[in-house]
């Protein structure tokens, strides 16, 4: 069992673990941050998704480098620094729509779904919290698994909906248009990276069995 080993493992390996879970919590606060800013026009708040950023990509680096310098058996390692990878490519695409939200007036006709799929994406990022947790605890990972793909679904069936309606909107140059339609595809392509994130933990605690 995963908890088991975790209980015999060294201080470098409970570093990384501790490490990771920062990191995805720190994830949590920023997908907060945009949904709240996205709900209030909150331009400050917006920016500080850059900040959050910046302390992640810290917390990536001295994941990857205890990783490298020894901890976990060589066999795990790059499935850890795969995960580690794939929620730092969250973090970017997240700092990528915040600054295309700060260049544009995101329309009335499509403001409140918008804010509907910032909110089930932080959910999702939640639900990848409690996945990792779970995992740690060695307990099967199946019901979370499954929760973040009913959320990706649930997105992935309003994407459809955003980019017919945005098609409605005046546009009144083709940065203007091009701005959006980045912005939009962006928010809703977040969910299939976070449910990738979640099938390669899956594939962690299947290994560490």
């Amino acid at each position: 069992m995963f908890l088991e080993k975790l209980l015999n493992m060294g201080k470098k390996e409970r570093d990384v673990i501790n490490d990771i879970k920062s990191h995805i919590e720190l994830l949590c606060a920023a997908f907060e941050s945009f949904k709240t800013a996205m709900e209030n026009s909150n331009g400050k708040m917006m920016r500080n998704i850059t900040v959050l950023e910046r302390e992640g990509d810290d917390i990536r680096r001295h994941i990857i480098s205890h990783i490298y310098d020894g901890a976990f058996l060589p066999y795990i390692r790059p499935d850890l620094c795969k995960f580690v990878e794939i929620v730092d490519t969250i973090f970017d695409t997240l700092e990528d729509m915040a600054l295309l939200y700060l260049d544009m007036k995101l329309p009335d006709q499509v403001k409140g779904e918008c804010i509907r799929v910032a909110f089930l994406n932080f959910r999702m990022c939640e639900m990848l919290l409690i996945t990792f947790k779970t995992m740690i605890n060695g307990e099967d990972l199946r019901e979370k698994t499954l929760a973040i793909r009913i959320y990706e679904k649930k997105i992935d069936d309003m994407k459809f909906g955003l980019i017919k309606e945005i098609q409605k909107v005046p546009i009144k140059s083709f940065w203007e248009g091009n701005i959006l339609f980045s912005f939009i595809s962006s928010l809703t392509t977040l969910s299939d990276i976070i449910e990738d994130a979640s099938d390669h933990l899956q594939i962690i605690h299947l290994s560490m069995k």
